[in-house]
C-alpha cells in the first residue's frame, strides 16, 4: 500500500491517442492521477465531467489532470470525445499500473466478489511524491475536494 510522502511508481501507459506517456516526464508540475473503473459508465462520466468542467483551475495551479482505467485505448478515446475531455486519459488494460497503485482489489458488486478498480486518486507533487490519496471515492464533487488540496 502506498503511503503520503512516498515516491510515485513511475508508470509507462498508452494514452487514448496511443502514444506511451511515462508518469515521470510530468515532474515539475502537480500531477492529478485519478484511477476510475470503467470509461463511458455513470459514475465515472460524472467524475470526468467534474475534472473536465475545473480543468482551467487545475491549470492555474499547475496541475495536470491524467485518468486511468483498464480500458482499452480504442475506449478511451471514444470517452474523451464523447465528453469533451481536455486532459489525457491512460489505458490500463493489464492493470499493471493499478496494481502498482494498490487500487486493483476485489470488490463486493451486487452480492458478488469480483476484482476491480476501486475508485482512487493521488495528488503526486511536483518532485514526484505522493501528496495526498483519496480511497473510495465518491464520483460527484471529488474534483471540487482534490482542487481544495491544492
Amino acid at each position: 500500500m502506498l503511503n503520503v510522502g512516498d515516491k510515485a511508481p513511475d508508470i509507462t501507459l498508452d494514452t487514448d491517442s496511443g502514444e506511451p506517456l511515462k508518469l515521470s516526464s510530468l515532474k515539475g508540475q502537480k500531477v492529478v492521477l485519478y484511477f476510475y473503473p470503467k470509461a463511458d459508465t455513470p459514475g465515472c462520466t460524472v467524475e470526468a465531467c467534474e475534472f473536465r468542467d475545473l480543468s482551467p483551475k487545475f491549470k492555474k495551479k499547475n496541475a495536470v489532470i491524467v485518468g486511468l482505467s483498464p480500458d482499452t485505448v480504442k475506449s478511451q478515446a471514444k470517452f474523451k470525445g464523447k465528453f469533451d475531455l481536455p486532459f489525457t486519459l491512460l489505458a490500463d488494460a493489464d492493470r499493471a499500473a493499478a496494481e502498482a497503485y494498490g487500487v486493483w482489489q476485489e470488490k463486493n458488486m451486487y452480492g458478488k466478489k469480483v476484482m476491480g478498480i476501486v475508485r482512487s486518486t493521488f495528488l503526486i507533487g511536483e518532485d514526484g511524491r505522493i501528496e495526498k490519496i483519496w480511497s473510495k471515492v465518491k464520483a460527484q464533487g471529488h474534483a471540487d475536494e482534490v482542487l481544495a488540496a491544492l
